[in-house]
């Protein structure tokens, strides 16, 4: 892009010279044919210019419609990893109830096992210890 620039630059310099050229060679009433010559390279140097005008504007609104998509699509990555962001947060509240869940069966077990425990104990000297 800078080179571009530059060589707008250079071309609007050379434009200006050549311009400062024709009419000072006008108001010399210099040779005809050298200000035909000097007329025909400033028409040259302005289609150039011209042209150099349209890519750099070509350039601008392709650089544009790119930022547009990609700020498009960073918008909805966004949104993405937000709804991935609620999902985890509800999977790990998920996990610690299970856990907590599992952690209360795993207490009643013990406690159940223990009553049972209790229980064959006393039964034990009822049907007799081979039993």
């Amino acid at each position: 892009m800078s080179e571009i620039a530059e060589l707008e630059r250079r071309i609007t310099a050379a434009l200006d010279r050549i311009g400062t050229g024709v009419d000072g060679l006008a108001e010399a009433a210099a040779n005809s044919d050298e200000i035909t010559a000097l007329n025909e390279a400033l028409e040259a140097e302005r289609v150039a210019n011209a042209q150099l005008e349209e890519r750099v504007s070509a350039i601008k609104q392709k650089q544009d419609t790119s930022i547009k998509e990609m700020e498009t699509r960073i918008e909805s990555l966004s949104a993405d990893l937000a709804k991935q962001e609620v999902g985890a947060k509800r999977l790990l509240k998920v996990n610690a109830q299970l856990r907590e869940t599992n952690g209360a069966l795993e207490a009643t077990r013990k406690a159940d096992l223990g009553e049972l425990e209790a229980i064959m104990n006393e039964l034990k000297p009822l049907i007799g210890e081979g039993a």
